[in-house]
């Protein structure tokens, strides 16, 4: 057992979601979205390091030290697997290890509208689930995978840095590539991908122009491709995917995501104050022939007002999501207005409203 192994199971019985190791400091523990300080020593450089370095591979070693950053799995059996991120800073080495639940929670469990859970069963095109960091991206796309692998005969092909949620193969074949064990990057998997008879392709970060260009590819050759972006709303990310591309090739690339894209998936997550534990909010953007033409002709801006229109397609807009669980009593009204995009809406729930210098 690795001398770090006590700190993953203090995380557990904590029901922790991140672990904060720095040189410098005691470690930190993210409980219900706050960062809680263990009553444990201040943590050297030297402890530090030799903890880390107990558990990581061989290569990730030799990456980190030449670059000061690396990604990796790390599993305890029987416990939880955990993404694992070493860094340096300026007191010496840190990390943050995410834990990955070893249980997949359905659509069902997790709160989420039905119409997620059929997205499992789309025959092809690009589904986009966005999000800032730690918003709950994974656990919802794991959600969407575990539904397909149950009631789908298809081979998922997943390609993530590093793998998180592990799908065992029920109806269908599922297999994991890891980026840097398995692959050289998320492009050449994907363009590996192609050549290997998959129906359902989860890119875990959709993060440069080659990778979004392939995901868009395979999405308009007849795959069912899942991807993740850090935007806030589905008018933002249709443009953070068209604004990639130069200027030059823009419309071309409207027109193959017009006729791609079946749905874009905006969440944040929520403390909530009536149990313990967190719910996220959900902008759903359904890619109906509206939509698309909006998407193929440039006016994005309007895609808001799209998906007020298209409730009974499932859609929904992130406040409208917000206030639903504002109403259930299941938040509070100043984390509400705090992630909310139309914060006039909520001001008047407040009881101090704060003076909010962004609405100059």
């Amino acid at each position: 057992m690795a001398k770090i192994d006590a700190f993953f199971k203090l995380m557990n019985d904590q029901g922790a979601s991140d672990l904060h190791l720095v040189a410098g400091q005691p470690p930190v523990l993210r409980i219900t979205g706050d960062l809680e300080r263990v009553k444990y020593k201040v943590l050297d450089d030297d402890t530090l390091r030799a903890m880390l370095y107990e558990i990581a591979p061989e290569d990730k070693v030799k990456v980190f030290e030449e670059t000061g950053d690396v990604d990796f799995g790390y599993e305890i059996p029987g416990l939880a697997r955990y993404r694992a991120n070493f860094f340096r800073q300026k007191y010496g080495v840190g990390a943050v290890f995410r834990q990955i639940p070893s249980k997949i929670l359905t659509t069902e469990q997790l709160g989420l509208p039905p119409v997620i859970a059929k997205l499992a069963n789309l025959p092809r095109g690009l589904v986009l689930v966005t999000g800032p960091t730690g918003s709950g991206k994974s656990t919802t796309l794991a959600a969407i995978i575990d539904q397909a692998n149950r009631t789908r005969k298809d081979h998922i092909l997943t390609i993530e840095d590093p793998i998180e949620f592990v799908h065992e193969s029920r109806g269908c074949v599922v297999n994991h590539r890891e980026v840097g064990l398995h692959t050289r990057s998320f492009s050449a998997a994907l363009r590996g991908a192609l050549r290997e008879d998959p129906d359902i392709i989860l890119v875990g970060e959709m993060r440069d122009l080659e990778t979004i260009s392939l995901a868009i590819e395979a999405a308009s050759t007849g795959h069912l491709v899942f991807g993740t972006l850090h935007t806030s709303s589905a008018a933002k990310t249709v443009d953070r995917v068209i604004e990639v591309f130069p200027s030059s090739e823009q419309p071309q690339i409207r027109s193959t995501l017009s006729d791609g894209l079946r749905a874009v998936v905006a969440q944040v997550l929520f403390k909530r104050i009536d149990v313990k534990g967190r719910c996220a909010a959900l902008e759903i953007l359904i890619g109906t022939p509206a939509v698309r033409n909006l998407i193929r002709e440039g006016k994005t801006h309007q895609i808001p007002s799209m998906i007020q229109t298209g409730k009974r397609y499932g859609m929904q807009l992130l406040d409208d999501a917000i206030m639903d669980l504002l109403n259930k009593g299941w938040i509070g009204a100043d984390e509400a207005y705090m992630k909310a995009n139309d914060k006039a809406r909520f001001r008047p729930l407040l009881r101090n409203p704060p003076t909010d210098f962004t609405e100059a």
